[in-house]
């Protein structure tokens, strides 16, 4: 065939006529170790308002295993119009992806190679159609690079299990053949960590499998921290294992099995006779895989340590979504640092994982707090205790039954608005206040609750909740719809269609956190579950701008807030006030989106903002009029707030060095804005304060450092002269007298402010 007609065929006949001829020619089984046109991601899904679709999938031309699973190479085609290379940069992509070390593109005419091993003479090298590498050649370089010996390679090339229809995803086939690897190599402590919802149980399994098979490991123990995550492993990904198997249960040990699984408190005890493992020997087990163990196999002074510990002479992994890093919990340190990570972010963007929208509720006793009038009594007639209450507090030393009530409105509302039978889960702060939100979900859906599956509490502590969490779990099952929680389903436990997941529970964790949202981050098409909603009534939604969290928002919704006053913590004993005649509201709810950068496009806030400040003040103005007029600047904001206009979100958005005053001007009436230090250093350099004595002088200036660096509040305050650096001047009695008396100085800091802001006033 001519040149001329070799460049007018497609890229599919490049494959047909040049490419797979000749890879198939070196002795590469077109059937076990050449696939073509292999879809490696989902393509991510695109959340547009209620609906989603799915973005383009990532697709190799060729990927070559030595083995089924074991991939070594990536091929990319082009036609022939293009040169020899042009398809390396998405080859090498895709060799990435892959973890391996070989890529080719090729255009029909010869091969380009890139070889990552530095094993070959370059790095990257032509060769004809006629000498493209042989499978063994291959191989032994990818041996090489790995530090694989003829020793342990049988360890490395144990077949998977196959399941019928279900191959592993790319990623998974990482951490196996990792795992696998770093085994045959002698490493003996593993970490994994894999985002909710990839899969960690069924990597576990072919783990577990290949090892069991090719009998580098002959007893196994599995251990979990949840009785359901135990029976979900055992009837789902490993079945296989058949007689094999048992689970460790009613505290005795039968050891003529090979594969144990066990719940650790099936296992240890508070006493020494009660732990049951000790029945085994030091050196029963070979493997030792611990599921979750965030959750406690990290720490020193757990159980799982203990067990872990007495088993040292077995190989251990640890698998998680969540590695805990803190002072007295280490994943890394026991462990080592992760063989591979495969994160939410990462498993959003390859359409594995769901993507989330966020709606953020404020409510006004969660921002203004509460504070009881005078011998204020509740429900049962106690004296409430008079200081001032916030989220900090509710649902735990206090309860505003209307709270609770505008929670369970919220939700009903936001359901029948979208799918009144789209699974939910609401994750309250306790028990009694995950019935307490039963009882007021029930009541804001009266026909739907008439089944009283509708809505139910699921909890460590209710019997006949736990037994509908299988129900709650499938997604054939129409009921249980809505159930509320504390912890029973924030770890661990797979709810495939989970569409809405509520907080009301204030989360200070980064890996509590992660766990909740993992439990909506699972994918059932067959459902029309493409992505979910998180629905935030504590602010816990905050954690998404946490370095440590590793997915953005696909969509978010934030109501503005203020910070909650500092918390008074009562004993957990003591029995919560519950006060049934304090209303509760919504302040505001403002929507926001990530743009393609991932950065927030904001938009409503603004909106919102002059909205709210029209409404009082018409013009610029009016607004300078009356806040040069005001005694205290402070009077004017505090006005607002009560108006609903929250500054501290605002700030955040437009930025966190401009006073109200200017946050005002600049985004009700297009003024151009000063920063706070700018105020400060153009008031600093007026010679303002030349007629002061110098002690005055002195605080006047410190004053306006602390306005510079926190705001405005802080002249407006006597307490402010209690602490550094003005309280190095001496007791606010000594200060104020610096100025002849109160009144002078209250004179003196309201003539501050008017020349901090005389342009404009």
């Amino acid at each position: 065939m001519d040149e001329v007609n070799k460049q007018e065929l497609s890229e599919r006949d490049i494959c047909t006529k040049y490419i797979t001829p000749a890879i198939k020619k070196s002795g590469w089984d077109i059937h076990t170790q050449m696939r073509e046109e292999v879809y490696l991601t989902a393509g991510r899904v695109l959340v547009h308002g209620q609906k989603a679709t799915r973005g383009e999938r990532k697709r190799a031309d060729y990927v070559l295993y030595y083995k089924q699973n074991i991939p070594v190479a990536v091929v990319e085609a082009k036609d022939n119009k293009h040169t020899v290379g042009d398809g390396m940069q998405q080859a090498l992509s895709y060799a990435q992806m892959l973890d391996v070390p070989f890529a080719f593109s090729s255009n029909g005419d010869a091969f380009l190679q890139h070889d990552k091993t530095g094993l070959y003479d370059a790095v990257e090298r032509e060769i004809s159609l006629n000498d493209f590498p042989s499978p063994s050649e291959l191989w032994e370089y990818y041996c090489r690079w790995k530090g694989i010996t003829d020793e342990n390679s049988k360890i490395v090339t144990q077949d998977y299990y196959s399941f019928l229809g279900k191959e592993p995803r790319y990623y998974q086939t990482i951490a196996i053949n990792r795992t696998i690897e770093a085994i045959a190599k002698g490493q003996d402590r593993i970490l994994l960590v894999m985002a909710t919802g990839t899969g960690k149980t069924y990597t576990a399994f072919q783990i577990i499998w290949r090892l069991w098979k090719s009998r580098t490991k002959k007893r196994i123990l599995f251990l979990a921290d949840r009785n359901i995550l135990v029976d979900q492993t055992k009837k789902n990904d490993f079945k296989p294992f058949g007689s094999a198997m048992t689970k460790v249960k009613d505290r005795q040990v039968d050891k003529s099995y090979e594969i144990y699984l066990s719940l650790y408190q099936a296992v240890t005890g508070s006493e020494e006779e009660k732990n049951i493992y000790k029945q085994f020997s030091p050196d029963f087990f070979d493997l030792v895989i611990v599921d979750e163990c965030h959750r406690g196999s990290a720490d020193e002074n757990s159980a799982w340590r203990d067990i872990l510990e007495y088993f040292s002479s077995a190989t251990q992994i640890g698998l998680t979504a969540t590695p805990k890093e803190t002072e007295n919990i280490s994943n890394i340190h026991y462990f080592g640092e992760p063989i591979y990570t495969y994160s939410l972010k990462q498993g959003i963007d390859d359409g594995f994982l769901a993507p989330y929208r966020v709606i953020r509720i404020d409510i006004d006793k969660d921002l203004q707090g509460w504070r009881p009038e005078k011998d204020k009594v509740d429900r049962y007639g106690r004296v409430i205790e008079d200081r001032i209450y916030n989220q900090k507090d509710y649902d735990r030393s206090i309860v505003l039954d209307k709270r609770t009530q505008l929670v369970a409105r919220e939700v009903t509302e936001f359901l029948q608005s979208t799918d009144p039978f789209s699974k939910t889960i609401v994750f309250c702060e306790n028990i009694d206040h995950a019935e307490r939100m039963r009882k007021e979900l029930v009541n804001a859906n009266p026909e739907l609750a008439r089944d009283s599956k509708y809505i139910m509490r699921i909890t460590g502590d209710e019997k006949e909740g736990k037994a509908e969490i299988d129900n709650f779990a499938m997604p054939e099952s129409k009921y249980p719809v809505i159930a509320t929680t504390s912890k029973l389903l924030g770890t661990g436990v797979d709810i495939q269609t989970c569409k809405l997941i509520v907080l009301d529970k204030r989360i200070q964790s980064m890996t509590e956190f992660k766990q909740i949202i993992g439990r909506g981050t699972r994918i059932q098409e067959e459902y029309d579950k493409l992505y979910f909603t998180i629905m935030d009534f504590k602010k816990a939604t905050e954690l998404f701008a946490d370095p440590d969290f590793d997915g953005d928002a696909e969509e978010v919704y934030v109501g503005p807030g203020v910070k909650a006053l500092a918390p008074q913590i009562l004993g957990n004993k003591v029995k919560p006030y519950m006060v049934d005649d304090v209303d509760a509201k919504v302040v505001a709810v403002r929507k926001q989106y990530y743009g393609p950068d991932g950065k927030l496009i904001t938009e409503s806030l603004t909106d919102y903002t002059k909205r709210t400040v029209l409404d009082e003040f018409s013009s610029l103005d009016s607004f300078l009029k009356y806040w040069s007029e005001a005694d205290k600047k402070q009077a004017i904001m505090e006005e607002l707030i009560e108006k609903g206009l929250l500054l501290e979100d605002l700030a955040e958005e437009v930025g966190k060095e401009y006073d109200p005053f200017d946050l005002i001007c600049h985004v009700v009436y297009d003024q151009p804005p000063l920063s706070r230090r700018e105020r400060a250093n153009k008031l600093k350099g007026s010679g303002y304060f030349a007629k002061y004595g110098d002690k005055a002088r002195a605080v006047l200036d410190a004053l306006l450092q602390k306005y510079s660096d926190e705001g405005l509040e802080n002249l407006e305050s006597l307490d402010v002269l209690k602490v550094e650096p003005l309280s190095k001047y001496g007791t606010p009695i000594e200060i104020i007298n610096m100025f002849g008396g109160k009144s002078n100085y209250l004179e003196a800091i309201r003539a501050m402010e008017s020349q901090l802001y005389m342009a404009e006033a």
